[in-house]
């Protein structure tokens, strides 16, 4: 009727405006009647939405290629090495070198909880060609490792399996092999069942791996040779010693709390102070990935930024035409207000003005970014290799549904106030305006 009570106003303000097809029809014929105007209009928001897609595209390609280089390696993960004592404790002197040793390891797999796995290590001599097989031989890295290791740094497996349980219990003669030393030793051939000889020691090649992560542990895969931790132990006279301690945790266990758990051990089995920080050399990998994910956070809040500057700044330049085509409209509006236009027929005529060449320009310029970057895209798949910066630049539908939200929320704000000041033209004073 016309008050309106107990009834949703702006609601069936939109109703109106949706359903009206002569009102839609009055809209297109007032945009299309100066063209220039209206196209020099809509470029400023068309520039914004364009930018703003573009930016979220690449800043999305740009977080997959650097989370690339980390897929497959364990981010809540940790790391362990003996190091001298920086204090004196139960009459052990200052600077005291220590080993961490089997019993360490029972320990802590029996007392922390949360650890969804732990590999001790054990580094080999890299020797001059230290790697032979008939003929050809290669220098390359010797790592003794549980079985666990590769739930921490995952592998391809080229050929083959990796090694096992019944390796490590038995203290089998069995080894896996990188990509590389594949390549230089066996041209690329399935070589499980083939023996190495690896310092000096023969061993059954049982697979052939290639690290998933950029991110390795003591040196690439491709270009070295794990054995069971327990074999190496015994290959090479190392007693119980374990040179370093990889670990990590569930997803939802705090890492610092693992920390603190391993070192109190350590240091209690040790004869080591609580106190002593440098007793325990700690490298926290949970942290840094952390910090990349802060990175990211930066990264996203920066170009909406500047998107939505750009886009303000459109929106900006809409506003002020609607503020000009008011005032051409003056006498007009001052007709319509006599014959009985109600107030809320003012504001929904040049709100939804306002709101259509928004939304023309938005979607056009969303329609053509998603499209850039899906070239990109393509661009970029068609090239091989794995140094690519940018991986699978794209945008989601999420952000596409909060772009178009924000640009339809920008479109009503731009006809906000050109509204408002049409709302407080005068009939009588408007049917004089010359």
């Amino acid at each position: 009727k016309g008050d309106h009570k107990g009834r949703p106003y702006y609601l069936l303000l939109l109703l109106d405006m949706l359903f009206d097809a002569d009102r839609w029809t009055e809209i297109w014929v007032t945009i299309t009647r100066n063209k220039t105007r209206s196209l020099l209009t809509c470029f400023g928001v068309f520039w914004g939405i364009l930018m703003l897609v573009i930016l979220l595209g690449l800043g999305t390609g740009l977080k997959n290629g650097i989370l690339k280089n980390t897929d497959g390696f364990a981010t809540n993960s940790v790391f362990f090495i003996a190091d001298r004592t920086s204090e004196s404790y139960r009459g052990f002197n200052k600077g005291r070198q220590w080993e961490i040793r089997n019993r360490d390891l029972e320990s802590i797999r029996r007392e922390v909880t949360g650890l969804e796995a732990i590999s001790p290590i054990l580094w080999g001599a890299r020797k001059e060609k230290n790697v032979v097989y008939g003929q050809l031989s290669g220098t390359y890295n010797v790592k003794g490792v549980d079985p666990a290791y590769f739930r921490i740094e995952a592998q391809h497996v080229l050929f083959g399996r990796l090694l096992n349980e019944i390796d490590a219990r038995e203290k089998r003669k069995v080894c896996l092999i990188g990509s590389r030393i594949n390549e230089t030793l066996f041209r690329n051939e399935n070589p499980c069942g083939r023996y190495v000889r690896v310092n000096g020691i023969y061993y059954q090649i049982v697979g052939v791996v290639k690290q998933r992560a950029r991110v390795n542990i003591g040196g690439r895969s491709e270009e070295s040779v794990f054995l069971p931790f327990t074999t190496m132990q015994q290959t090479l006279n190392q007693g119980d010693v374990i040179h370093f301690l990889a670990a990590s945790a569930y997803k939802d266990v705090s890492i610092q709390r693992i920390i603190d758990d391993v070192t109190g051990i350590l240091c209690r089995q040790n004869s080591i102070s609580p106190t002593d920080k440098q007793a325990v050399m700690v490298i926290n990998l949970a942290e840094q990935f952390a910090t990349f994910a802060m990175l990211f956070t930066g990264i996203d809040a920066l170009i909406w930024l500047v998107g939505m500057g750009t886009l303000l700044a459109g929106v900006i330049g809409i506003s002020n035409i609607m503020m000009v085509t008011v005032k051409e409209r003056t006498r007009e509006i001052g007709v319509r207000r006599a014959i009985g236009a109600r107030p809320r027929d003012i504001i929904s005529q040049i709100m939804s003005e306002s709101l259509v060449l928004t939304a023309m320009a938005g979607m056009i310029g969303l329609s053509i970014g998603v499209f850039i970057i899906d070239i990109v895209d393509r661009l970029l798949s068609a090239q091989p290799g794995d140094d690519a910066a940018l991986v699978n630049p794209g945008v989601h539908m999420g952000t596409a549904v909060a772009a178009t939200i924000v640009l339809l929320l920008c479109g009503l704000l731009a006809g906000l106030i050109p509204a408002w000041r049409a709302m407080q033209i005068k009939a009588i004073d408007a049917i004089r305006d010359e």
